[in-house]
């Protein structure tokens, strides 16, 4: 989540009109519904860690051992094997 400044993207009128609730304080304002986000979406991580995955997959099933996995990838053994049965699916 990233904050905005109220001035850059609303129209004047409107902000004075909050200011008339909410002056100077933080607020959050939800989105609306259907347009909310899965987490990881908005910045990338999800997708970075599905290719993390698939490439220990790969590279598994091509002879690296759970303990380079492990190590290369800077997670523990139980993680390597969680990755591994779901990839398998």
């Amino acid at each position: 989540m990233g904050y905005k400044k109220a001035d850059d993207v609303l129209p004047k009128e409107l902000v004075m009109l909050i200011q008339k609730f909410f002056d100077g304080d933080y607020l959050y304002i939800p989105r609306k519904r259907g347009n909310k986000l899965s987490w990881g979406e908005k910045n990338g991580t999800r997708k970075a860690l599905k290719d993390r995955d698939r490439n220990i997959y790969y590279n598994y099933i091509n002879g690296a051992t759970k303990g380079q996995l492990a190590k290369a990838n800077h997670l523990s053994i139980k993680s390597i094997e969680r990755i591994i049965s779901k990839e398998k699916e």
